[in-house]
């Protein structure tokens, strides 16, 4: 009989590292239970030795509308594979935990597909999948701390060799904590840029964010360290009246280093710019020298992900610089695990209890109304806990990554060739006990002055919306900020149609308030007007739904549904359906519309319309990017 790994096999997939947070997780708790474990991303695992494994626990998120990350694409297709069959992963026990938003339509779809996929294989599950939410006032916590109990306890019964040392036996955190996974190195080196000294400006900068991010303990796998560009700003105007609630801004930029070519659709992601006084405070609170000249590097060299475009890894970069570029310090909420680890530090037996209690099971709603719901920064709670020393170290494993913002693009390169706009919403906000908030992107580029030769570095991706040919007619609904990628549609077909003929285009709007927040009011109209992409003499139409003008609230829908009869027209002539905007209700409250009007027009019962709607969403003509 062949005998069993006795080593349980934990592969997760993750597009923002937070997959990697609960795969960690149930890694420290296999090893406090004397369990061998190995932990592999998607994308460094052959999905041909699946047959050869005894468990396996997947770690999932979800990202998009129901999309796979990008690490697990090539591992998800293998498994589609039909010649596997049904007997292919017989004997295999797995466990599924989700990550995912239940803002989204499609929540948790890669963890509820995957479940799915792997008992068509044949493999048994220990234990029900565990579905994460974000929107949980716990966040993924919630579900991730019942999931375990109930995995440990069923791994126990069914797969006693995991666990040599007796069901109850539990290694202590202290001493399970041992070495932070990154070590520091200090140099000694007088000219830090000497190999730079013939670079410009843009390639030091380049040079200093792809070393800074190279070795942060942040990095994703395959994600570019360097930037594609750097913008320097020209425009910044809002767009809602001074006195309503919400700031909404319109950015020009132009490109200062190389012009980069995009389409519509695009996603342009910008790394923000942390307070320097805040930065300060942290190196001081923790007795660091910013100056000083360090490399960072994982302990465990074998699973390093080094990024081909950035090779400098051996480049000492200052310390001050290296905070700046890839901690957060100023705006992220540490998780819970930051707490933990802190205990270990805590001097004062009073912090290290409360510490202690915040990182168990039983503190863990505290542990939300002080972190996250409050979104302390890891500088405020350091200033709560001042006994705490943690080696610095520490901090570079724990502190959360400076993340690149995601905006949509609401230029069209063809209307500004050397130029890329955005429509940013500039987020604050109250906390429970009144603590003035404000987000750390949106914030900072509301603040730049265009007359300021201020460097922005930027990346460029694909988004979710596809730039659609001139001859495909379009169905676009984006109510608030969701309208910004379609500005840069209708700029597209505008200049398109002074060459050629287009097809028409329908745009659906919302907001609150005629008067308040009637972003691009002009735009809109004047593409309205005088043969425009949007005026009726072209098929077209803009249509916008003002919620809070009178006693009943107006929505999209229900300007969609005074437009029934022209939608579906378009519907039949091969339209394709853009839907952009916030992910609570509007997206499925949107396909309900669509799903009545088809309904209504053609006659068919509702069950047909949403086929139809569903061999839309097939043929790639039904596009949705939403965010919460």
């Amino acid at each position: 009989m062949e005998m069993k790994s006795k080593t349980l096999l934990i592969l997760y997939a993750t597009q923002t590292g937070n997959a990697l947070d609960v795969a960690e997780r149930i890694a420290r708790e296999a090893e406090r239970r004397a369990c061998t474990v190995v932990i592999r991303s998607t994308d460094d695992y052959d999905a041909n030795s699946l047959p050869a494994e005894d468990t396996v626990i997947f770690v999932v998120s979800t990202t998009g509308q129901g999309d796979t990350p990008d690490s697990m694409k090539v591992f998800w297709r293998f498994l589609l594979q039909r010649n596997l069959g049904s007997h292919w992963l017989e004997g295999i026990h797995y466990a599924v935990f989700g990550l995912g938003d239940s803002g989204y339509q499609k929540y948790n779809f890669v963890a509820k597909k995957l479940d799915k996929r792997l008992s068509d294989l044949g493999a048994t599950a220990v234990v029900e999948r565990g579905l994460g939410d974000d929107q949980h006032p716990s966040g993924y916590e919630a579900a991730l701390d019942p999931w375990l109990s109930s995995l440990w306890s069923r791994l126990n019964e069914i797969k006693p060799h995991f666990f040599p040392k007796g069901p109850d036996f539990l290694v202590s955190n202290e001493e399970l904590i041992g070495l932070p996974k990154f070590q520091v190195t200090y140099h000694n080196v007088d000219d830090i840029d000497s190999r730079l000294s013939t670079a410009t400006d843009f390639k030091y900068l380049q040079m200093q964010i792809g070393r800074a991010r190279s070795m942060s303990s942040g990095k994703v796998p395959h994600e570019k360290c360097k930037p594609d560009a750097f913008l320097k700003m020209v425009k910044n105007f809002p767009l809602t009246r001074a006195s309503h609630e919400k700031d909404v801004r319109h950015f020009e930029f132009e490109f200062v280093s190389q012009v980069i070519k995009y389409e519509i659709g695009d996603v342009l992601e910008v790394l923000p710019s942390q307070s320097p006084a805040a930065v300060d405070s942290f190196i001081q609170r923790c007795n660091l020298d910013p100056e000083s000249l360090i490399t960072v590097h994982p302990r465990e060299m074998e699973n390093r992900h080094i990024d081909n475009n950035v090779n400098t890894l051996d480049v000492p970069i200052k310390l001050r610089t290296f905070v700046e570029l890839t901690m957060d310090v100023t705006s992220a909420s540490p998780r819970r695990y930051f707490f933990e680890v802190m205990s270990f530090f805590a001097t004062a037996e009073h912090e290290k209890e409360r510490l202690q209690y915040f990182a168990s099971p039983e503190g863990r709603d505290d542990l939300y109304q002080y972190n996250q719901k409050e979104r302390r920064t890891v500088l405020e709670v350091l200033e709560d806990f001042p006994s705490v020393q943690m080696p610095f170290e520490w901090f570079v494993q724990l502190a959360p990554p400076l993340k690149n913002r995601a905006f949509s693009i609401s230029s069209s390169p063809l209307a500004h060739p050397t130029q890329v706009h955005l429509t940013v919403d500039v987020v604050s906000w109250t906390t429970p006990f009144k603590r003035k908030r404000q987000g750390l992107c949106s914030t900072w580029l509301a603040s730049l002055d265009p007359e300021q030769s201020i460097y922005i570095p930027v990346w460029f991706h694909k988004g979710l919306l596809p730039p659609p040919p001139p001859s495909l007619p379009l169905i676009v609904i984006g109510p608030g900020t969701g309208c910004a990628p379609f500005r840069g549609f209708v700029e597209e077909r505008a200049v398109q149609s002074q060459s050629s003929t287009i097809a028409p285009t329908l745009l659906f709007f919302g907001c609150r308030n005629e008067n308040n927040d009637f972003l691009y009011r002009d735009f809109w109209f004047s593409h309205s007007e005088n043969d425009g992409v949007l005026s009726e003499a072209k098929g077209g139409g803009f249509y916008a739904a003002f919620s809070r003008d009178q006693p009943q609230k107006v929505y999209v829908q229900h300007k969609m549904q005074e437009q029934s009869e022209r939608i579906w027209n378009l519907l039949c002539e091969g339209a394709a359906i853009y839907v952009a905007g916030s992910s609570t209700k509007m997206p499925s409250d949107v396909m309900v519309a669509f799903e009545e009007i088809i309904s209504k027009e053609s006659g068919a019962p509702r069950e047909s319309a949403v086929r139809w709607l569903r061999s839309l969403e097939k043929a790639g003509k039904y596009h949705v990017e939403a965010w919460s």
